[in-house]
């Protein structure tokens, strides 16, 4: 696949991470091409950090790591879902996702 594509609306591409065994959705972070790039390289995500503005490897230091198993973009392009094989939890609260606040619940 062509990676410029995927940058053409804009330098960062929102990434929706899940887990490849239930499809949880784990985290959303975002990447730019360079990030993505040692994605591939590496089989492990890395991500841009917009509040430091650098990379960062998901896990590096906490040892909580994400094996790709598989990258898809969106109808668009403009986002990306990563299937991976998660390593301990994936938020850095400790929790196994990143989405456990409750905004709001409606009726089932």
């Amino acid at each position: 696949m062509e990676l410029e594509k995927l940058f053409k609306k804009s330098e960062l591409i929102p990434t929706i991470v899940i887990d490849d065994n239930d499809g949880e959705v784990l985290m959303l972070a975002y990447m730019n091409k360079e990030s993505l790039q040692k994605t591939l390289e590496t089989g492990y995500t890395w991500f841009y950090s917009r509040s430091r503005q650098q990379l960062w490897n998901k896990g590096e230091t906490s040892g909580n790591t994400q094996r790709v198993v598989q990258i898809m973009s969106d109808c668009d392009d403009d986002t990306l879902l990563v299937r991976v094989k998660q390593k301990g939890p994936a938020c850095h609260t400790g929790s196994r996702t990143c989405f456990f606040n409750t905004v709001f619940e409606g009726e089932k």
